[in-house]
């Protein structure tokens, strides 16, 4: 089966800037693919050679085995949900979302109808009278939803469409777009900075840096096994330990990751590795406590439940994993 997109060796370099340097991804149809990474890691970028607003410097781009480069982006087969949703303030919500179908030439009762299947598909039937100004932040962007859904593209761009939310809507909006993912059975590519995001809603992910992926895997392969030190940082909150530290806890001299929440306060007797060390800081976040501790110089974060007793700081602690949860990782950054 073809992927429903396909980067071989691809670049888009701005003069001396390599902005996405030779990057190989295959992205499978039906799939929820996520590109993570910081501003400036090139996640953007992809998006932007996906839909057709850049053209690669090198390499070759297909879009279910159609050649995509010089393709402008009304002739491709995908559709593109912006962060600050660019709706148009005079047209009311329906004229909105059939908007792109009127661009088409469909006739008016045709994209009338496709506009009011397609608000009821985000849940907003009935708002087509309604003005964009008229609307919340999460409102607005299922109508931006809509109008790309009423296209019926092959594959979904979202750029950080859930950016402008706040909290709780957002975590609502990333529940109701892996639902709709699964209903429609389309390919959605979703770029975000939010590791959260990432890791809750897509079958996989690269992580983006530097123009290149660092990794690609599924979300538990990338949280559990990192394979460089900045994809541990960067994904998750990781204690990141130089080699000298890993060799004295009998492992190869190399960086390891290990999760603050697979590191227990208190010995164990069940065969764990076991640090002693002084805790330096504790805050509370409410499901759990945050807990730094010093082990030889190399401070360490730990994750433990709310109803944990903690030592105060400057205190003694005993700590202990499981040898299997620390990870050996490449050297590279």
């Amino acid at each position: 089966m073809k992927p429903a997109v396909l980067f071989q060796n691809v670049s888009r370099h701005f003069g001396a800037v390599r902005a996405v340097d030779a990057v190989d991804l295959a992205v499978a149809e039906g799939e929820f693919f996520a590109m993570l990474g910081p501003s400036g890691s090139g996640k953007t970028t992809c998006l932007r050679l996906m839909a057709g607003f850049e053209q690669p410097t090198n390499g070759h781009i297909e879009i279910f085995g159609e050649t995509a480069e010089g393709v402008p982006p009304y002739k491709r087969s995908v559709n593109t949900v912006f962060q600050d949703y660019a709706l148009f303030p005079h047209l009311n919500i329906l004229d909105n979302v059939a908007y792109g179908l009127m661009v088409k030439g469909v006739g008016r009762e045709e994209r009338r109808k496709a506009a009011e299947d397609a608000l009821a598909m985000v849940k907003l039937p009935g708002y087509g009278a309604r003005r964009p100004g008229q609307l919340s932040g999460g409102q607005r962007q299922r109508v931006a939803l809509a109008r790309a859904l009423v296209n019926k593209p092959k594959v979904l761009l979202l750029d950080e469409p859930l950016g402008a939310l706040d909290l709780k809507l957002r975590e609502q909006m990333q529940e109701e777009l892996k639902s709709l993912q699964k209903t429609l059975g389309i390919t959605f590519v979703f770029v975000t900075h939010d590791q959260g995001e990432a890791l809750s809603m897509a079958d996989r992910i690269a992580v983006f840096n530097d123009g290149k992926i660092q990794q690609l895997g599924t979300p538990e392969e990338v949280y559990n096994q990192p394979k460089t030190r900045f994809v541990a940082d960067f994904v998750g909150s990781s204690n990141v330990l130089p080699p000298e530290f890993v060799a004295g806890l009998g492992a190869s001299s190399q960086f390891a990751s290990l999760r603050p929440e697979a590191i227990m306060l208190g010995g164990s007797s069940d065969g764990r590795l076991t640090l002693k060390g002084t805790v330096l800081s504790r805050s509370f976040l409410g499901s759990a406590n945050r807990v730094t501790v010093n082990v030889n110089g190399t401070k360490l974060h730990v994750m433990s439940p709310a109803t944990t007793a903690i030592p105060p700081e400057g205190d003694a602690v005993t700590l202990s994993f499981h040898r299997e949860d620390l990870h050996l990782m490449e050297a590279a950054s």
